[in-house]
């Protein structure tokens, strides 16, 4: 051989890519996939946590919405509530409210694109779920707020009722509810959210010793919050089965219940919220009673709560916990790792599935006291959506998978069947398996890091899997 080649042959050898090693089926299954909801409240009222500021361009608008989910991904997180009906407006293309001035600064003013058609693509594309969260009767959280020609105040006037500074559409009145719906199904139907959301404001918060002034004693007040519940669930089943309904109520049901909670409010008389009778009946998929609390008091006794909520019915609840105040004037003191604890009381107490939302999403971006830090360690590795079996439990196909390991990465593709939703890449390395991601079922392939053994499995709208394909080194 002519040894003044063998340095430029070495050197051309270097250059050249390795040669692929396909993956074949084993017999190597892999754990269980881990199941919890990780969800998060993102609100536009008061640009309290998107957009930042009223009046932000498209693009600002679109980079800090991006730079939400991103957060989210990288703590392995899989769910936002985006508040996309703040007070009988729209965060979304709507042809019956007008757009929300919590966009541009004005009602009724476009922002240039459709946010919530931006969000879904881009929450989807990460493997994040959308629920739109609406507030079904508020009209204006202020009555110093300009309202444009087609706003509530102004069409609908009959409906509407002034208690304190706020205007709110009278749940009493047909019309009210009938909108409410309306607006609700216009949303479902032209955009692919993955939930209904609903918060604690049927009734306004009491203002004083002031009476709601619409003449109605508390129970005819439940009657028409419990019948808007029900018939906005069986609607919503009736049109897209697989998207979730959840409630967020007040998180205390009743003074003295369980016995020894207080409270300064009476949500099920002064709010109408018989969010117990919602869960019994299986007017949700979820609910998220909003448990803000800390564990140690015990007259609102985070673990107590939790453990009462769990008792009332068979469909999951996933409580809110507030995140936003650590190191708060509402909480001074509360450390992050209060609510790294609530988490670990969310998966231990009770039964049905775990979960847990954070008020909210602003929190979780700027780190606040750490919690962002402290996540990495209780959020370990990428968890699926819990499923439905309520709704349905036939899985999915397994999809059709092929994986060939080349230099230090594996590359994985699949072809999933019509009616999967999502991915779920396992993998194994170092003699361990390890979730690596869980991704739309339409992204097709991903790059990983080298495994000797990798498993793809199928999940739907409702949440069910399918078998996994395994793939490895023989």
């Amino acid at each position: 051989m002519n040894l003044h080649l063998i340095g430029p042959l070495l050197a051309l050898a270097l250059l050249l890519p390795a040669k692929a090693q396909p993956l074949a089926p084993v017999n190597d299954p892999p754990p269980q996939i881990a199941r919890e909801f990780r969800g998060a409240w993102v609100a536009t009222i008061h640009n309290i946590d998107w957009p930042s500021a009223k009046g932000l361009s498209a693009a600002s608008q679109q980079a800090e919405a991006r730079n939400i989910l991103d957060r989210l991904v990288s703590l392995k997180m899989n769910a936002v509530m985006l508040q996309v009906r703040p007070h009988c407006d729209a965060v979304y293309q709507s042809s019956i409210e007008p757009w929300s001035p919590w966009l541009t600064g004005t009602m009724g003013r476009s922002p240039g694109y459709d946010p919530l058609a931006y969000w879904i693509r881009e929450a989807h594309a990460r493997g994040i779920e959308v629920h739109a969260w609406f507030n079904p009767f508020r009209a204006l959280s202020n009555t110093s707020h300009p309202t444009s020609s087609n706003h509530v105040t102004r069409v609908a006037p009959h409906i509407t009722k002034r208690y304190g500074t706020q205007i709110w559409c009278d749940p009493a009145h047909p019309d009210t509810r009938a909108r409410a719906l309306n607006v609700i199904l216009d949303v479902l139907r032209r955009y692919d959210i993955d939930g209904v959301h609903l918060d604690d404001y049927f009734y306004p918060y009491p203002v004083g010793n002031a009476s709601f002034p619409d003449g109605k004693s508390p129970a005819q007040r439940r009657s028409y919050v419990d019948g808007f519940v029900s018939n906005l669930y069986s609607a919503v089943k009736k049109q897209k089965p697989w998207v979730r309904v959840g409630i967020s109520p007040f998180g205390i049901w009743r003074p003295g219940v369980p016995s020894g909670i207080e409270a300064g409010l009476d949500s099920y008389e002064q709010l109408a919220g018989d969010s117990r009778k919602w869960l019994k009946n299986g007017w949700v998929d979820y609910l998220a009673p909003q448990l803000y609390w800390r564990i140690s008091p015990q007259k609102q006794s985070f673990p107590a709560l939790l453990e009462w909520w769990r008792q009332q019915g068979s469909r999951p609840v996933w409580p809110g916990i507030a995140t936003a105040r650590i190191q708060s004037s509402d909480d001074p003191g509360r450390p992050a790792s209060e609510i790294v604890n609530q988490i670990a009381l969310t998966r231990k107490i009770g039964r049905n599935w775990n979960g847990h939302i954070h008020w909210s999403v602003k929190s979780l971006v700027k780190n606040q006291g750490g919690i962002a830090t402290q996540l990495s360690g209780t959020y370990t590795q990428p968890a699926a959506i819990p499923p439905m079996p309520w709704l349905s439990k036939r899985p999915p196909n397994a999809p059709g998978v092929s994986a060939k390991i080349q230099n230090s990465g594996t590359s994985i593709r699949w072809i999933p069947d019509p009616n999967t939703a999502k991915v779920v890449i396992q993998a194994r390395t170092n003699g361990t398996w390890r979730t690596h991601a869980i991704l739309p079922a339409s992204s097709k392939g991903i790059t990983i890091p080298g495994a000797t053994s990798i498993a793809v499995t199928a999940l739907d709208r409702f949440g069910n899997a399918s078998p996994p394909k395994v793939l490895g080194k023989r």
